[in-house]
């Protein structure tokens, strides 16, 4: 099956090294409960590591999309149509828009741990909404499929 060119999915996920972070957060409450004996370690370390795990995996599991006319990021659903020409964002002005260049109407779906970026202007004079930010590891794809479901491919 071969996807349109106004398709786009992505996933943000979490860095390996958040989920060696995890297990050694297990391992920290598994330590905590050694004086208590072996189940409580053990019940430690398989509660903490699950938890920490849990919070790994909903943080890193944010979806970018681009499908049925609209820009999907995270749980915002915005029609293409409300929507500007697209612009990639390389590492550096990628951090400049998170940072000193933010307006704090934008909306921003961001990851710190994805260095680059989409930023779209709002184009509906409803919506005070000026821009939207979208942290992803494909930004010409992500371009290529917005432009391609406005018809400008």
């Amino acid at each position: 099956m071969q996807l349109s060119p106004a398709h786009h999915d992505e996933r943000l996920t979490a860095p390996l090294s958040w989920w060696g972070i995890a297990l050694l957060t297990g391992l920290a409450c598994a330590l905590m409960l050694l004086p208590l004996g072996t189940l409580p370690l053990l019940a430690g370390l398989v509660g903490g590591t699950a938890l920490t795990g849990l919070l790994v995996s909903s943080y890193g599991s944010q979806r970018v999309r681009v499908v049925g006319g609209a820009l999907a990021a995270g749980e915002a659903r915005i029609p293409v149509a409300a929507l500007g020409d697209p612009e990639a964002l390389d590492a550096e002005e990628a951090r400049a828009w998170r940072t000193y260049k933010a307006d704090a109407r934008a909306f921003m779906l961001l990851r710190g741990y994805v260095p680059t970026a989409v930023r779209v202007e709002v184009t509906d004079p409803a919506d005070p909404t000026p821009y939207v930010y979208v942290s992803t590891r494909e930004p010409q794809a992500l371009v290529a499929a917005i432009r391609a479901a406005q018809g400008r491919a």
